[in-house]
C-alpha cells in the first residue's frame, strides 16, 4: 500500500490497475448513435465542407463514428477533419497524414505536411479520437498539469517514488472521473475502423497514407484489419509492433545525444571540447538541478523539465543542435528560460500556460494500447532501462501511469499485426533517430508481409521531408506506384 494505493508484491498483466466505479460522463461531442442498422447510417453521412478558421485554402467537416464498432447504436463520437484540396490533375484522391503522438492533430499536421510532388492528392488530416476536436479526452487543470510536469520523474529516494505514484494514479482517476467509458474505446483498433469509415466517406476504393511514429502503429493495424483496402501505406519513424523488442525509447535518445555531443566537440561548442565533456557538462546540469532548480519567473527548470528540453532538442535533427547548444549553456549559467521554453513546446504548454489536448489523449491511448505488468515490472524495466541508456533511461525514470490507469488494456493487444492481404507498403526508418530507433523500423519491415524498408542515414525523427532522397521515393510510390528497391539507403 503506498499512499492508499494497493500495489500488488507480484507483477503481473494490469495488476495494480484499479477498477473504478462505471461513469457515463459528459464529453463534449459524445452524443446518441445515429438511428438505423449496423454502420449503414454512419457511412451515407456527407461530408460538409467549409472554409476552415485558419483563413487558408483548406477546408473543414465534422463527421460521427460509432464510439463501440461492436455496437453501433450506442453513442457516437465525433471526428475533425482538415483537407487541402487537391490542385493537380489528374486527381489521385485523398492522402490521409497522421503525425503521430499518440493523440497528436492530424489537423494541424495539413500545415507542415511537405506536400511538394503530391498536389494530385487531396490532403486529410484528422484528429484522432481523444484528440483535438474529436470528442478530446480532458482530465487535469492547466495549474495541475503543471504541478505533475514538476514532479521528479526519476526518483532517489521513498518519498519522491511515493509522491510519483501518488500523482500518477490521481491523474488517472480524475480522467476517469471526467471521461468515463470513453477510455474504454480509444485505441489504435477503434482509430483505424474510423480511419477505414473517413476513407469510404471521403469515396474512396482504397487508403492513401502517410503516418508519422505512432502513425505507423495505425498504418500496421490497417494494413492487419482493412488489408484487402490498402492503396499505398509510408510508415515513417517505424514504432515497435513486435512486443519482444529489446530496443527502447531511451537507447534512441542516448545515440541522438551521443551523436549531438560529438558534433558539439568538433564545432568547438561552449559544453566541452570532447564527446564526454559534452555529455559531462549535460549531466552534470540534470543533477544539479535534482537539488537546486532555476528560477524561470515564476516557475521553475527542475531536472525532469530540463530533461524534455534536451529532448525536445533532439527531434530536429542537426538543424537544432546549434540552438539547443546554447540553451543548455545557457542554463549552466543559470539562465534556465531557453530549455524550460523547449520542455513545455515538448509538453504542450502554450506560452499563457494552456496545455493542448495531447498531454491527455497521448496516455490515454498509449495505456489502453499496453500491456504492462504493474508498478513493481514498472521498477524493473527502469533499473535495465539505465544500463541500457545510461542518460535519458536514468531521467526519464519508471513508467508508472499505465500500470495505475483505470482502464484494462484493449482485447486486440493480442492481434497480430502481419498485413498479409495488404498492397505493398513502405516503412522507413533513420539511423539516428532520437525517438523511434532504427531497430524499430527493421523490425515492422520484417513482420509486415509486403513491406519494403528504407533507411535514412540521418538525424532527428522522421525522415520525409529531410531528405530528397528520401521525398523522391515516397512521392514516386504515391503517384507512380513505384515501390522502392527493398533495402534501399538514403542520405
Amino acid at each position: 500500500m503506498i499512499a492508499g494505493i494497493p500495489i500488488s508484491a507480484v507483477s503481473g498483466v494490469a495488476v495494480d490497475r484499479p477498477t473504478p466505479e462505471p461513469m457515463q460522463a459528459s464529453v463534449t461531442g459524445l452524443t446518441k448513435g445515429l438511428p438505423g442498422s449496423a454502420l449503414t447510417p454512419y457511412l451515407k453521412q456527407k461530408l460538409a465542407w467549409h472554409d476552415c478558421d485558419e483563413g487558408d485554402d483548406t477546408v473543414c467537416a465534422t463527421v460521427r463514428a460509432p464510439l463501440d464498432y461492436a455496437d453501433p447504436q450506442g453513442r457516437a463520437v465525433t471526428l475533425a477533419l482538415r483537407k487541402l484540396p487537391a490542385t493537380r490533375t489528374p486527381r489521385l484522391g485523398s492522402l490521409f497524414i497522421n503525425p503521430g503522438g499518440p493523440g497528436a492533430s492530424g489537423r494541424d499536421f495539413v500545415d507542415r505536411f511537405d506536400r511538394s510532388g503530391l498536389e494530385q492528392y487531396d490532403i486529410v488530416g484528422w484528429d484522432p479520437r481523444g484528440s483535438g476536436g474529436s470528442t478530446p479526452i480532458s482530465c487535469l487543470s492547466d495549474t495541475e498539469v503543471d504541478t505533475y510536469q514538476n514532479l521528479d520523474a526519476s526518483p532517489d529516494d521513498q518519498a519522491e517514488r511515493d509522491a510519483l505514484i501518488a500523482a500518477n494514479y490521481t491523474f488517472g482517476q480524475s480522467c476517469w472521473k471526467r471521461n468515463g467509458d470513453l477510455l474504454s474505446h480509444i485505441g489504435t483498433v477503434d482509430t483505424v475502423q474510423d480511419l477505414d469509415l473517413l476513407r469510404a466517406l471521403v469515396g474512396d476504393s482504397k487508403l492513401n497514407y502517410v503516418g508519422y511514429s505512432y502513425g505507423t502503429r495505425i498504418g500496421a493495424t490497417y494494413a492487419e484489419l482493412f488489408g484487402s483496402k490498402v492503396g499505398h501505406l509510408v510508415l515513417d519513424a517505424a514504432v515497435d509492433i513486435t512486443d519482444n523488442s529489446e530496443v527502447i525509447q531511451a537507447q534512441g535518445f542516448d545515440l541522438a545525444l551521443g551523436n549531438f555531443a560529438t558534433w558539439c566537440a568538433q564545432e568547438r561548442c561552449a559544453l566541452g571540447s570532447t564527446k564526454q565533456e559534452v555529455l559531462s557538462a549535460i549531466t552534470g546540469l540534470l543533477d544539479r538541478l535534482d537539488t537546486h532548480p532555476l528560477p524561470v519567473g515564476t516557475r521553475q527548470l527542475t531536472q525532469t523539465q530540463a530533461t524534455m528540453g534536451v529532448a525536445m532538442g533532439l527531434y530536429g535533427g542537426e538543424a537544432s543542435w546549434s540552438p539547443l547548444a546554447t540553451i543548455i549553456a545557457r542554463a549552466i549559467n543559470s539562465e534556465g528560460a531557453g530549455l524550460l521554453a523547449a520542455a513545455d513546446q515538448l509538453n504542450g504548454r502554450g506560452e499563457d500556460g494552456h496545455y493542448d489536448p495531447l498531454v491527455f489523449a497521448f496516455p490515454a491511448i498509449d495505456c489502453l494500447d499496453t500491456k504492462e505488468e504493474g508498478v513493481l515490472e514498472a521498477d524493473r524495466l527502469w533499473t535495465e532501462a539505465q544500463t541500457k541508456a545510461p542518460i535519458f533511461g536514468k531521467y526519464l525514470g519508471p513508467s508508472y501511469q499505465c500500470p495505475l490507469w483505470p482502464v484494462r488494456p484493449s482485447v486486440y493487444l493480442q492481434l497480430p499485426l502481419t498485413g498479409r492481404s495488404a498492397a505493398p507498403l513502405v516503412v522507413i526508418g533513420g539511423t539516428g533517430d532520437n525517438a523511434t530507433p532504427y531497430q524499430q523500423a527493421v523490425d515492422m519491415a520484417d513482420q509486415l508481409t509486403s513491406a519494403v524498408l528504407v533507411t535514412y542515414e540521418g538525424e532527428g525523427h522522421g525522415s520525409y521531408g529531410k531528405s530528397e532522397c528520401v521525398n523522391e521515393l515516397v512521392v514516386s510510390y504515391l503517384t507512380k506506384n513505384k515501390v522502392p528497391a527493398d533495402g534501399t539507403r538514403c542520405q
